[in-house]
């Protein structure tokens, strides 16, 4: 699993501005799972175009004939081992 830890600068103003909607005690637990369910969700929506633009491709790749991995893990690695696959800083560059 990888650990990515972020140190966050935040003006008095801006602290204030979120506690109006955000649990701010004296450790930042509120905006720390603030930014875990952003994160969280950033990452769910990126599986979940990642799912419907690989099955098409897949179901839709004629010389694909294995069988279309059922969990997550093995699509993944299913989708970033073909060498059609490119990443986002691979699809920008091509541009």
């Amino acid at each position: 699993m990888a650990e990515h830890k972020k140190e966050i600068t935040l003006t008095d103003l801006q602290q204030k501005i979120l506690s109006n909607d955000l649990y701010n005690d004296t450790d930042n637990a509120g905006l720390d799972a603030w930014i875990q369910d952003a994160v969280d969700g950033k990452i769910n929506n990126c599986w979940k175009r990642m799912q419907r633009e690989w099955t098409d491709k897949l179901m839709n790749d004629d010389s694909f004939t294995d069988p279309i991995p059922s969990n997550q893990a093995d699509f993944v690695a299913l989708v970033t081992a073909r060498s059609d696959y490119k990443n986002r800083k691979a699809r920008d560059d091509a541009e």
